[in-house]
């Protein structure tokens, strides 16, 4: 997993992995660190596009149902 670390004061951005990450808290206080994982935030955002594709499929196939009814009838 990868890890985005921001410190609260200055603004300053650590970009680690998991092993880094320990010994990074090791050294420093957790106190005014913000930490995000990435790993899992990169996961949301996928699935948050496989939904928005996912109702554009319902909505395309729903429009083309419509068209070819009124077609036929």
């Amino acid at each position: 997993m990868n890890y985005k670390i921001v410190n609260r004061n200055t603004g300053a951005t650590y970009f680690l992995n998991e092993k880094e990450k320990t010994n990074f808290f090791i050294k420093n206080k957790l106190q005014n660190y913000n930490e995000i994982n990435l790993t899992k935030a990169k996961a949301r955002r996928r699935n948050k596009m496989l939904d928005v594709v996912a109702h554009l499929a319902i909505v395309g196939a729903s429009i083309l149902a419509t068209l070819i009814y009124i077609q036929n009838y």
